[in-house]
């Protein structure tokens, strides 16, 4: 606004910009003032602009300081969990984020002085973390407004960069999806929805599927399956806790849930049940659960198929034909019998899938 208080469009040249990611339950988000180069070609780096080294800057500065890695207020990163930053440990948290320029390698500066005016009175004292990387330098097309951008993701780990003019600065964040996973679970449970059997049962199965937090999971597959809370023992919730109490060590407790759970297991369900002692290598037991199935279910789909991956496992590929046959008469739809196809030339040809 100017002195009469009328809002006045800004016209300063430099843009003001904001990016982030999503990994898991970490949030990044960058915040920063976009300068061009505005035919500075060449005269970006290693100048006033974007000096090299610890420079006093003036205008009433009078320490030596980091370039703000951006223009107007100081560039900050949010980070909604622990990080590590090129291997260094940073504490969830919004800093400051300051280059320390040079011909070769970098530092990257993390400060908790958000609020500042560019870096022109920056604090070492308030630096959080301070980490070198090594800037590309050669990049062919020139960027015109200087962007922090975000590439090669992974489920654990994302870099950024700033990028302006021929510079690329790039520096990897990664996160200990677990460990905030959990964290969030946890914190999550203690709310309302740490009375919902479904909520309970999916939080347990996470830790289950993770192996991790194996005691409290039990204690939240317990309440899941309660009918004095709310709960019930439904296939869901007692495989679970029969994979909790297997890695607990309780094997014959385990043992007498999975049963149970078997006897009321829908044919998509056991179906999935005996898939998974495939991947574990259980071929017999996955083999009596096809078969269970199968029976029960007048072999219904998909029964049939339990029984030819079953038997192809065990080495049977005469009784897996047979199966796959059935199957594909009965399949439901033409990726079902497409697949279907597949697996019965494997088998005319003498080979398992």
């Amino acid at each position: 606004m100017d002195s009469q208080g009328l809002a006045i469009p800004n016209t300063n040249t430099n843009y003001k910009c904001e990016a982030g990611r999503t990994i898991g339950t970490t949030d990044i988000a960058v915040k920063w003032n976009a300068p061009g180069v505005k035919g500075r070609e060449g005269k970006i780096f290693g100048t006033n602009i974007a000096p090299f080294g610890m420079n006093v800057l003036g205008f009433g500065s009078d320490v030596e300081s980091p370039w703000r890695a951006g223009a107007d207020e100081c560039t900050t990163i949010t980070f909604s969990t622990d990080v590590t930053v090129n291997g260094e440990l940073l504490k969830a948290g919004k800093y400051a984020f300051f280059i320390q320029l040079a011909e070769d390698n970098c530092v990257l500066i993390f400060n908790k002085n958000v609020n500042a005016w560019g870096s022109y009175f920056y604090n070492e004292s308030m630096d959080v973390m301070r980490v070198s990387a090594t800037q590309e330098t050669d990049i062919v097309a020139s960027k015109e407004r200087l962007e922090y951008t975000f590439s090669n993701q992974t489920p654990n780990s994302i870099e950024i960069a700033m990028e302006w003019e021929h510079w690329r600065i790039p520096f990897t964040i990664e996160m200990d999806v677990n460990s905030s996973t959990l964290a969030s679970i946890k914190d999550q449970m203690t709310g309302g929805i740490g009375f919902n059997s479904q909520s309970l049962t999916a939080a347990a199965r996470w830790c289950l599927t993770n192996d991790v937090n194996h005691e409290q999971a039990l204690k939240w597959i317990n309440r899941a399956e309660n009918p004095n809370l709310g709960g019930s023992a439904t296939f869901n919730t007692m495989s679970t806790k029969a994979g909790l109490l297997t890695i607990l060590d309780k094997s014959l407790e385990a043992k007498e849930v999975m049963t149970k759970a078997i006897e009321i297991g829908t044919a998509f369900e056991l179906h999935g049940y005996g898939r998974q002692l495939l991947g574990k290598q259980k071929v017999d037991e996955a083999l009596k659960v096809f078969q269970k199935n199968h029976d029960r279910n007048n072999g219904t789909w998909p029964t049939n198929v339990g029984l030819m991956r079953g038997y192809s496992a065990k080495g049977d590929l005469k009784k897996a034909l047979k199966y796959a046959k059935i199957a594909y008469e009965n399949a439901p739809d033409e990726l079902n019998k497409n697949n279907l196809e597949s697996a019965i030339k494997s088998f005319e040809s003498g080979k398992s899938i």
